[in-house]
């Protein structure tokens, strides 16, 4: 198989560069890649990759192996909500190069429904990330090994860090020592909780008392 950046330039800038340097390393790569790379966005010295998300294998591959990138280290794989857009949700890779000293961020959009190609088989830092994604936001990572939630209880619904997501309830999970097994019931909250005193505590001091 051969790869498309093996025609890439040996004398392109690395990428620990400032300014216009960094623009052009970005340039440089969105011209290698221009069916995986929609956009490049330079800002306070930092590099963000915009990508397809049938691109996002071949630009992974591209940044962890090519001589002027060496982005061999997944740092953090975290989702963003943005209701609003028809492509709602943002998976953001961040990526960390121990050869040049320098960092870059993938980015790829995606929606409740279409899933984005999993990264564990180019970085095994991406399997728990995932998991934690799709356990948070809901989005679907094709090819995972083991795709199942990784921090909320079992049997839960919804996907918590979803701006649409209910701040409160109807049931409440936990774990039964006498049935020794999780159980689901009736959420109860007194009403003291619910009960808020706003009286200053200087209005209930006279400030001439009767003698």
């Amino acid at each position: 198989m051969r790869y498309p950046w093996q025609a890439y330039p040996q004398d392109t800038p690395s990428p620990k560069k400032e300014g216009s340097a960094l623009d052009a390393y970005a340039q440089d790569i969105a011209n290698l890649l221009p069916a995986f790379v929609q956009t490049t966005v330079v800002e306070r010295d930092s590099l963000t990759l915009y990508v397809s998300a049938e691109g996002l294998e071949p630009v992974l591959l591209f940044l962890r192996d090519h001589s002027h990138a060496r982005y061999g280290s997944l740092m953090e794989l975290c989702g963003a909500d943005y209701p609003t857009r028809a492509s709602r949700f943002e998976v953001v890779y961040h990526l960390l190069s121990l050869t040049f000293g320098a960092r870059i961020r993938v980015k790829v959009c995606t929606d409740e429904v279409s899933p984005v190609p999993s990264a564990c088989g180019i970085y095994s830092a991406a399997n728990w990330f995932e998991r934690e994604a799709w356990d948070m936001y809901g989005i679907f990572f094709s090819n995972h090994p083991d795709l199942r939630r990784i921090l909320t209880d079992y049997g839960f619904e919804g996907f918590a860090l979803r701006k649409d997501f209910p701040l409160s309830g109807y049931t409440e999970v936990r774990y039964d020592e006498g049935q020794k097994r999780v159980v689901s019931e009736p959420l109860e909250l007194s009403q003291e909780f619910r009960d808020y005193d706003f009286t200053s505590p200087w209005e209930q001091i006279e400030s001439n008392p009767k003698s």
